[in-house]
């Protein structure tokens, strides 16, 4: 397993003055006359298909990062292509951006050099197949897929691409990881890490098209559709491979009266999930999804120390940090407590900087830069195990990890 290693991320010296340089105020400035407050010519040009919340926030943070440029939009829903176009105009004219009427235009055209996925979740291998012939570099949006043989197949498919293609896991750029990362994996702060829990409380699933999200066949399940961020993390800490996966969980509150053309909803909107790992790390997860807050914490229990981080969004008056780590050694080592956090500016463009930081990624590996973004190997690990966490509730069993390749006809992972 590789580690996610060397992750305190370095901003971009642009960075320094992108705060002031996107700030109205200074909108009156010509584009010659700028020059502490420019941006800089981008270096490349992406097309965002699919342009729900998330390809939104994903035009915004290309935007504002600034070495690359959004060229291009499609999307088959018109409203979708109306908040692309004002998100856009955030930073440039909206009439520059051009609109696609097919999938095989955005994918295609020479103009772009890159391509973001942020379509529903079973559309990404249809789409991917298209892309692909591109031979452009693609950041594809998680979970990579919602099935084991789909998520294996474009395993396989990076395995032999020319390109960049880089899986949208951009929970390891949020504060709260990076700094556990680097404690954990880096500095190795707590010593060897035996156990992991994570815990999230969150509101329901919000609306989405055609409401594809409220229904496992569309969005592989709850555990695979939101939970691969952290299955995904606890590989990542874990650097082992998972052998058996136990969860139980239910759909007790969220969406048991919706139906949507006659098909009634089918999410789980709590679950407790155990993996096993193959060096003898445990990891535990808590999913609660009708919380009226949202609140995110990690714990890691090491030899020689515990570390917790969390971030919390709630709807009271009263101010406190949103976020926070300690790092507690003991009577041996220096303990440690910290408020891990980005510039406002970057934190508001969405996922608490989550995604900006991994078009930072993107474009260093397209510029042949070392990274440590998510790769398709450890999207299809971090799909794997949602997948299995979702068998574990219909079967009430642990699931061997071993025995579910075999059955999906999986070899040689």
């Amino acid at each position: 397993m590789r580690a996610c290693i060397g992750a305190t991320i370095a901003m971009p010296r642009e960075f320094r003055n992108k705060t002031r340089a996107v700030n109205a105020h200074f909108g009156y400035l010509p584009d010659e006359d700028r020059y502490v407050l420019s941006l800089g010519e981008p270096r490349h040009r992406f097309n965002v298909i699919g342009c729900g919340v998330n390809g939104q926030e994903h035009i915004r943070v290309t935007m504002l990062e600034g070495r690359a440029t959004i060229h291009g939009v499609y999307d088959p829903n018109p409203r979708s292509v109306e908040g692309a176009r004002r998100e856009y105009a955030q930073f440039a004219p909206p009439e520059k951006l051009v609109i696609y009427d097919s999938l095989a235009a955005a994918c295609n055209d020479p103009a772009a050099d890159g391509l973001i996925i942020s379509t529903p979740n079973y559309t990404h291998i249809a789409v991917l197949r298209e892309a692909v012939k591109s031979g452009k570099h693609i950041l594809l949006e998680k979970p990579m897929a919602t099935t084991l043989p789909d998520a294996y197949e474009i395993m396989c498919m990076a395995e032999r691409y020319g390109a960049v293609l880089q899986v949208g896991l951009q929970y390891r750029y949020k504060p709260i990881y990076v700094e556990a990362i680097h404690e954990a994996l880096v500095r190795r702060s707590i010593g060897e890490i035996k156990t992991i829990t994570i815990l999230e409380h969150r509101e329901p699933f919000l609306d989405k098209v055609k409401q594809w999200n409220k229904f496992s066949k569309y969005s592989g399940g709850t555990l695979v559709e939101k939970c691969c961020h952290y299955f995904d993390l606890f590989n990542l800490f874990a650097q082992s491979r998972p052998v058996s996966v136990y969860a139980v969980g239910s759909q007790a509150v969220n969406f048991r009266d919706f139906e949507y053309e006659g098909e009634k909803s089918d999410i789980l909107d709590n679950a407790f999930v155990i993996v096993t790992y193959a060096n003898g790390v445990r990891a535990n997860f808590n999913l609660c999804m009708f919380a009226p807050m949202v609140y995110e914490e990690i714990v890691l229990c090491g030899s020689e120390g515990r570390l917790k981080a969390y971030e919390n969004e709630d709807f009271l008056p009263t101010h406190r940090p949103h976020a926070g780590l300690e790092v507690m050694l003991g009577q041996d080592k220096p303990s440690r407590i910290a408020t891990p956090c980005y510039p406002a500016l970057i934190e508001m463009t969405g996922h608490h900087g989550g995604t900006y930081f991994e078009h930072v990624n993107f474009v260093d590996r397209i510029e042949g830069k070392p990274t440590n973004a998510a790769t398709p190997e450890e999207g299809f690990w971090s799909v794997l195990v949602g997948v299995a966490a979702e068998e574990s509730v219909k079967t009430g069993a642990p699931i061997h990890i071993e025995a579910l390749l075999a059955q999906s006809g999986i070899k040689d992972v």
